[in-house]
């Protein structure tokens, strides 16, 4: 594979302008409209450099949309409401959630799909797989009509853009991107006060590393705000906790993990997601209690419906489809690690396999 045009083109960059914050590093080695990771590489599957909860199974998929499709039960099946994915990777989720809820009187007649997707490449592969239920693309979350909205999100937020600030005393310096040696390298600015921070100084000690996504509360306002006017849900799944704390920042290339700075357009780059950010713009939605994705599925019943698929598979099959459930659900595997957030209106049953804090987070 050839190598991407990137590095020189980031070299300039800091050249010109002087060291890079690392959202703007990711931006452009994700986004690039030419050589960006997103728009010129198929990143899912056996073949790209990860696979998501599902690709492994069937299983998560259907789960999903039969636990979308009870809320919009328990909302009174609101007609017409959006249904929408972000980051809809090659369309499996949204297909395995559709096929599962055809049985579900109604709702494939009452929902327009919508896929917010940045990349033409990806759209392409998304409108092969969901031909027939003809969806429709968009880009930014505020284009999102202004009805019912029933989303999923899996594995998207981990992708967004990140700062990294490292503790001083009670100033926060920034993790930057620069040059030496012709080599890019990270480095930091001087410690300066940094108001969004402010409230990190009490759980937090000189040298901590705590990571701010900047795109990640508008998106989850957006949303919430959404569901307050017109009702629906939205269920979030991705690796990272309540609160950021650490260097998380990571990339990885054939299933493997890489230096960040390594493969410039040519590696996924990841970090943690801060739950507790989203969680909080989406008010006055009212969010879950965070739950292991373990636990989520196993609320929903995954172990019984992987009894009932296993009963009809023998030998390798049988196998693969052990596995799967294992490293979805088992806390050394998928399990622990992915947490699982829902929200959904005030004064609406929680969404399956959720339960509600007494009181909203602060």
């Amino acid at each position: 594979m050839a190598i991407a045009p990137l590095p020189e083109r980031i070299r300039q960059r800091i050249g010109l302008a002087g060291p890079m914050p690392v959202s703007d590093y990711m931006q452009m080695c994700l986004l690039d409209p030419d050589h960006g990771y997103y728009t010129s590489q198929v990143p899912f599957g056996a073949d790209g450099d990860f696979i998501t909860a599902p690709e492994i199974s069937q299983m998560f998929g259907e789960l999903i949309g039969l636990a979308l499709a009870q809320a919009w039960l328990d909302q009174g099946s609101p007609t017409p409401f959006t249904l929408a994915e972000a980051g809809p990777g090659r369309g499996t989720l949204m297909a395995d959630i559709l096929r599962a809820t055809r049985g579900v009187a109604g709702f494939h007649d009452a929902f327009n799909l919508v896929l917010i997707e940045a990349s033409p490449a990806m759209r392409n592969m998304q409108g092969e797989t969901l031909a027939d239920f003809k969806p429709e693309w968009i880009t930014r979350f505020d284009e999102l009509p202004e009805q019912p909205l029933f989303i999923v999100a899996n594995e998207f937020f981990d992708a967004l853009p990140i700062r990294q600030f490292q503790r001083h005393g009670k100033g926060w310096a920034e993790r930057v991107i620069t040059i030496e040696n012709e080599t890019l390298t990270l480095a930091l600015t001087s410690p300066l006060p940094f108001p969004e921070l402010r409230h990190r100084l009490d759980d937090t000690s000189d040298g901590d590393v705590v990571e701010l996504c900047p795109a990640a509360a508008p998106i989850a306002a957006t949303i919430g705000q959404r569901i307050h006017n017109h009702g629906g849900a939205a269920l979030i799944f991705d690796y990272g906790d309540w609160r950021s704390l650490g260097d998380t920042w990571q990339a990885l290339r054939s299933h493997s993990p890489v230096p960040p700075l390594a493969d410039p357009g040519l590696a996924d780059l990841t970090a943690h997601v801060d739950f507790e950010i989203i969680a909080k713009a989406a008010h006055p939605a009212v969010p879950s209690l965070l739950t292991p994705q373990g636990v989520f599925l196993e609320r929903l019943g995954i172990t019984q419906r992987a009894q009932a698929l296993a009963a009809r598979m023998s030998g390798s099959a049988l196998e693969s489809h052990i596995k799967a459930h294992r490293r979805l659900t088992h806390p050394q595997e998928m399990g622990t690690l992915f947490k699982v957030l829902a929200l959904v209106p005030q004064d609406k049953p929680p969404l399956a396999g959720t339960t509600v804090p007494e009181s909203p987070p602060k």
